[in-house]
């Protein structure tokens, strides 16, 4: 059968070409790997999230060269607002080097300039193209794997090792049979939408009894509106008309906005997500690493995935570079603060807490950021140095 790659044997293959894949794709290629990233869908799309990115992942995208991008259509984020029921906390977002605040951009552009930049490093981008199985030689090492082109003919590709970036569902996880690390069943069930007409006032976060909210500034002056309860209120909040339980839900915290939105309607249809349980799984073995949900989901409430995916395309990339393909201390350097994380967005997603505790949770939460911040600049400054 004729070669449809570029070449038969890569450095890596990854699979899955959203924000993990993308940005893991793009270092490996910058620091000389050939690489080929696949995606299943034909066409890099919007997806459901919140958009919000935190410090560390703000970031990573100036050092990679990308935050002028995303700042170009997407409003800065200069404060971020805590509503505890009636008390509301503001926290501003002090500039740094880096960016003047923070931002939440679309997938859609997101996950696009990171596959984008990964290209223009030389890797080979190709959608449509999904996962059959992997191939492990007799050590059960991980070589390769077999892929389905668009016109549903197989092909087998060896790489010296296989990045699975392929969400919470993951198939290079079960094909390599991930030792599960931590579960959770503590989720909220959410509901997403696009609203217009909103004045950018930055993150704003609301939490009442068994409920929560968000309002997220993002790519051309729209804002994310997510709203949340605990999963056996989902049907009597939104299956009848989900658009009016979401604005039922702001209402506890900002009557004017929700009466306002109601009578303009949403830009764009609601999303649903019921919740799912959360997982830490073994992120790196004998020829194969995970990055992003794949080895790590934990529920939105602490709006911190797309950041645990830059996070762990950037560390995966650096430690192979560093360790010659090793990935074992990527587990290692994941572990020291992904359990602890999991944890608080656990007790974060239950909504089993009084606003007492939950200051408690995001106190815990800043500390880890911060920490995750202090280590981005430790390492960049290492590079330069």
């Amino acid at each position: 059968m004729p070669n449809k790659f570029s070449r038969y044997h890569y450095d890596a293959i990854v699979i899955g070409a959203r924000c993990a894949g993308s940005a893991t794709a793009m270092l490996m290629a910058r620091n000389g790997a050939r690489v080929l990233i696949v995606d299943r869908e034909h066409e890099v799309r919007d997806t459901r999230s919140t958009h919000a990115l935190m410090r560390p992942a703000v970031t990573l995208l100036g050092q990679w060269g990308l935050l002028n991008e995303i700042a170009a259509a997407t409003p800065i984020v200069a404060s971020t607002h805590f509503h505890y029921g009636d008390e509301r906390v503001s926290v501003p977002i002090k500039p740094d080097s880096v960016a003047m605040g923070l931002y939440a951009p679309r997938r859609w552009l997101l996950d696009n300039a990171l596959g984008q930049a990964a290209v223009a490093a030389g890797a080979e981008l190709r959608t449509g193209t999904s996962l059959v199985h992997l191939v492990k030689d007799t050590d059960d090492r991980v070589t390769g794997a077999v892929l389905r082109h668009p016109d549903g003919t197989t092909q087998s590709v060896s790489a010296d090792i296989v990045i699975g970036a392929d969400g919470r569902n993951s198939m290079v996880a079960d094909h390599v049979n991930a030792a599960t690390i931590a579960t959770s069943n503590e989720r909220s069930a959410t509901a997403y939408t696009y609203v217009e007409g909103i004045p950018n006032e930055g993150y704003r976060w609301y939490f009442g009894d068994k409920i929560a909210a968000g309002l997220i500034p993002t790519t051309n002056g729209a804002h994310c509106l997510f709203t949340s309860c605990a999963p056996d209120a989902f049907r009597s909040w939104f299956a009848k008309d989900a658009f009016s339980g979401a604005t039922k839900i702001l209402a506890t915290w900002e009557p004017e906005i929700a009466a306002d939105l109601s009578a303009r309607g949403p830009v764009e249809r609601m999303r649903k997500f019921p919740g799912a349980p959360g997982h830490i799984c073994q992120c790196a073995g004998p020829g194969w690493a995970l990055v992003g949900d794949a080895g790590y989901f934990k529920d939105p409430a602490t709006a911190h995935g797309i950041t645990d995916a830059f996070l762990d395309a950037n560390r995966l990339a650096r430690v192979l570079y560093d360790t010659s393909g090793d990935a074992r201390a990527y587990q290692v350097e994941r572990d020291q603060i992904a359990p602890t994380l999991f944890d608080l967005t656990n007790k974060v997603a239950s909504l089993e807490w009084d606003f007492d505790e939950l200051k408690s949770l995001h106190m815990k939460l800043s500390a880890c950021m911060k920490t995750e911040q202090e280590a981005l600049t430790y390492s960049h400054s290492a590079i330069a140095a």
